[in-house]
């Protein structure tokens, strides 16, 4: 059974840093790839940064420059550091494991960004 759980979420003032982490269960994660989405109230989830196997990495337009993404397989962790934080990164983050057609999910962090 692979299960992801991610923390590091919390209130933070625009301008601040968060690092998100996601540790997954199993034995898979250093042949997967990994993807960190958001969702924001009343839109709809979007892809923020994603990570390959082989830790090729690519981030959405609106973050780049901010936000990083990194995998530590030793730790079977994927991370999500996140710097020059706005109000409009607002959102529950979730961590995603991709590997053929295996699709998991975790349960979410919620990350705040408010003076």
């Amino acid at each position: 059974q692979v299960q992801l759980v991610e923390s590091g979420g919390g209130l933070v003032q625009p301008g601040g840093s968060l690092r998100l982490s996601c540790l997954v269960s199993g034995s898979i994660f250093s042949r997967s790839a990994m993807r960190w989405h958001r969702q924001a109230p009343g839109k709809q989830r979007e892809l923020v940064a994603s990570i390959t196997f082989d830790s090729s990495t690519n981030v959405a337009e609106s973050v780049k420059g901010r936000f990083t993404i990194s995998r530590d397989n030793a730790k079977n962790t994927v991370f999500l550091q996140m710097n020059s934080l706005k109000p409009e990164d607002t959102a529950v983050y979730y961590c995603n494991l991709r590997l053929g057609i295996l699709n998991y999910w975790g349960q979410g962090t919620l990350v705040t960004v408010s003076s």
